[in-house]
Parts: structure tokens; C-alpha cells; sequence
């Protein structure tokens, strides 16, 4: 399976928070295995929102380690993705596994990788995955741009990225934070809300 055969995109936007992500899974470079794959997870009690690019078992794996840190430390994320980062670089196992975690809270959005890579975008956008510059891009100008909420930018991006790179589909699963005011939104998966 491809290490980058997925787009998942976060948004944080007037006091928002939601990631989406598509639903194909790829098997090589030719072959689509499954439409409605849901690549997308609320971790500690909701309060994180996790997403992944690549390989599903690898993927599944690090979901699960990513968790764990998070139960090491009073669901702290940022302390948690820098534990996780740098064990995934120490580890001879660890770095052998094909996958990008993307995580977000109410007040972080950071990408880990394999290689030890902690990022944090400075405008609370960004995205991983073979469509993620595409996915990226579009909800940086929608952010800007347009009075769409994080939730209707990420599911936007995600729709435009399925347009542009085949490793994409338009069945979009959006996941949600409750806003800085209490407010839940909510979450959704549905295929092609909105686009032909």
C-alpha cells in the first residue's frame, strides 16, 4: 500500500477545529480496494482529533502508540506527539512503519512522521497524504477567503483535492472539535455532500 495514498486536511478557524479526510484506499499504484474507508479518529475522551496517511496496518499501530502517550500524559497533546516522534525516530521498528499522523486539539494542529518531524503550521492549515498540497492549498484560500466554517473548508478541500489527485476520493468523513464557547459541532461522513 502507498505511504501517501490517502489527503487528510485540518482546519482551525474562528475558534473551530476539524480535520476531514477521503475515503479510498489504494492497494500499488493501480488498484483501489475500498471506497468509504473512515481514516479519521476522536482520541482522549474528544478532545483530539487523529488522522492518518498510509499504509492501514502501520497506521493502526501508531494510532495506538499515539494514544498511549497521550495516556502518559494527562492527554497533553503537544507533549504526547514530541514522546511519539521521538521514540518513532529511536526505534528500529518504529521507523520501519509507512505512516503520517496528523493530530489536532483546540489549541495545536502538528503532523508526525517517521523521520522524527514535528511540525506546526503557523495559520492552523495543513494537510498530509498524496492529495495533502492540493487539499492544503484550498483551505488556505478558503480560510482567507470565504465565511465557511474549519468543518465546510476541510470538506471543501478534501472535494477539490479528488479532483485533482486519483489517490483521492470524495467520500469525505469530517470530524469536529466542540468550539472554544462549548459549542459541539459534530461529525459526518457522506459521500460527494454538495459536488457532482
Amino acid at each position: 500500500m502507498s505511504f501517501s495514498a490517502t489527503t487528510i486536511v485540518a482546519v482551525r478557524k474562528d475558534g473551530q477545529t476539524a480535520m476531514a479526510g477521503d475515503g479510498q484506499v489504494t492497494f500499488g499504484q493501480n488498484t483501489i480496494m475500498k471506497h468509504s474507508a473512515v481514516k479519521l479518529r476522536k482520541l482522549a475522551n474528544g478532545s483530539i482529533l487523529a488522522g492518518f496517511a498510509g499504509s492501514a496496518a502501520d497506521s493502526v499501530t501508531m494510532f495506538d502508540l499515539f494514544e498511549d502517550k497521550l495516556k502518559d500524559h494527562s492527554n497533553q497533546l503537544v507533549r504526547a506527539a514530541v514522546e511519539l516522534a521521538k521514540e518513532w525516530r529511536r526505534d528500529r521498528y518504529l521507523r520501519r512503519l509507512e505512516a503520517m499522523l496528523l493530530v489536532a486539539d483546540n489549541s495545536h494542529i502538528l503532523v508526525i512522521s517517521g523521520a522524527g518531524d514535528l511540525i506546526e503550521p503557523d495559520d492552523g492549515v495543513t494537510a498530509i497524504g498524496s492529495g495533502g498540497p492540493y487539499a492544503m492549498a484550498a483551505a488556505k484560500a478558503l480560510a482567507a477567503h470565504s465565511p465557511l466554517t474549519a468543518a465546510e473548508i476541510a470538506r471543501e478541500a478534501i472535494m477539490i483535492a479528488a479532483d485533482i489527485c486519483v489517490y483521492t476520493n470524495k467520500h469525505v468523513t469530517v470530524l469536529e472539535l466542540e468550539d472554544d464557547r462549548g459549542g459541539e459541532y459534530g461529525s459526518d461522513t457522506s459521500p460527494d455532500r454538495g459536488r457532482a
